[in-house]
């Protein structure tokens, strides 16, 4: 007897925000705060306010609090330190080129659009009115109001639940190997994205019925 080795049905598409929704980089800023000196803004974000810093606020933790936890620690980098929340805008750069269009395309084909993403509520309150392409998406799961972030396995139990679908007919979306990586742990087929084309072309390989480009 013949196995079956038809995938699911794709019924939805759950997208990342910042890398591949939204051109969210702290580097826009300090580049701007050290004066153009890449290497400069770079270290500090390497070893200041880092990645994994920036993480822990993700989770819902206060941001005043976290700030000034972090200039107690690094007094002498005070200025600096508090440009990271004061002037958090700065570090988002505009709309992913091709996301917004493929997001749409997705929708007209019938498929539901949802986004999980590691983002803090008072930061994404900043631009949720910003950019029309959100209003697309049917929930938007934020590990700052679950506290708890990708790729940890109760972010996506609890999106899952809140999207009201089976792992299995979903593609996930994300710029970060460790955060796919989690999402396929759950059963999500996951895809890594880097670039719309290369999405259009992937999701595709999944079935989900959109027009190859020429």
């Amino acid at each position: 007897m013949a196995l079956n080795t038809r995938m699911p049905v794709v019924k939805g598409v759950v997208f990342d925000l910042g890398g591949v929704v939204i051109d969210w980089n702290p580097m826009h800023l300090y580049r701007k705060v050290f004066e153009g000196d890449e290497t400069k803004a770079a270290n500090f974000l390497q070893t200041i306010c880092t990645a994994d810093w920036n993480e822990r606020q993700d989770s819902g933790r206060d941001l005043i609090q976290a700030t000034a936890e972090r200039v107690a620690l690094f007094p002498e980098w005070e200025r600096e330190i508090r440009a990271y929340y004061g002037r958090w805008i700065e570090m988002i750069g505009g709309s992913i080129p091709g996301t917004a269009a493929l997001m749409a395309e997705i929708k007209a084909a019938g498929l539901r659009l949802f986004a999980l993403s590691n983002w803090h509520r008072e930061t994404f309150s900043r631009v949720r009115n910003r950019f029309k392409e959100l209003d697309l998406f049917e929930h938007i799961v934020l590990s700052g109001d679950h506290g708890c972030v990708k790729p940890h396995k109760a972010i996506y139990d609890i999106a899952l639940r809140c999207y009201g679908e089976e792992a299995e007919h979903l593609v996930f979306v994300d710029d970060s190997c460790r955060n796919v990586e989690g999402a396929a742990q759950v059963g999500l087929p996951a895809l890594l994205f880097t670039g719309a084309e290369k999405l259009r072309q992937d999701l595709i390989g999944l079935g989900v019925p959109l027009k190859p480009h020429a």
